[in-house]
């Protein structure tokens, strides 16, 4: 009996930061992924330049099969899952977890905070859903971030990364009872 496999979006490192030449190859292969993009300014020639770069070093969610991305990694040396340190299983995001995280990423909000899994304790903040402005109807956890003064909605992909949004304005977000 056929069983087809489900797509699921994976967790995935491609070292030597080559996220983008990765992305670029998935992209050929019709293979959906996202890498947490953010603006920089750097000095060319004298000039400083805005451009967009990757936020996270070596970071991609690809969103395919298993067979699929191991076809893929054959041709691509680099690109390698991200497991969990106890279980030794491939991080695999849930969907509604990673609309999150992309609804709040794909701003490019200079504002964004990224952060390891870390540095992020959960039991601290209070769940909460943001109602209106740009992040409107994401869900994540109101609490304190380090190197920012006041507190922020923080979106976690657990064991990957997390990425906390700009200031809200309080009346824009309500608890999650």
């Amino acid at each position: 009996m056929y069983t087809q496999e489900k797509a699921v979006w994976y967790a995935m490192r491609a070292t030597f930061r080559k996220e983008l030449d990765a992305q670029n190859i998935l992209d050929k292969e019709k293979i959906r992924s996202f890498i947490p993009m953010c603006y920089t300014v750097t000095l060319r020639n004298q000039r400083k330049v805005r451009e967009l770069v990757p936020a996270v070093r070596n970071l991609i969610f690809v969103y395919a099969t298993l067979s699929d991305i191991k076809k893929v990694k054959t041709k691509v040396g680099y690109l390698q899952y991200i497991v969990n340190s106890r279980s030794k299983e491939k991080i695999i995001v849930p969907d509604e977890q990673m609309k999150r995280f992309i609804g709040v990423a794909s701003t490019y909000d200079q504002k964004l905070i990224y952060l390891k899994p870390e540095e992020v304790n959960l039991k601290q903040g209070t769940p909460v859903r943001i109602i209106g402005g740009s992040f409107d109807g994401v869900e994540g956890v109101f609490m304190k971030v380090k190197g920012a003064r006041s507190r922020r909605v923080v979106v976690l992909i657990h064991g990957v990364t997390a990425v906390a949004t700009a200031e809200i304005e309080p009346d824009l977000v309500q608890v999650i009872p």
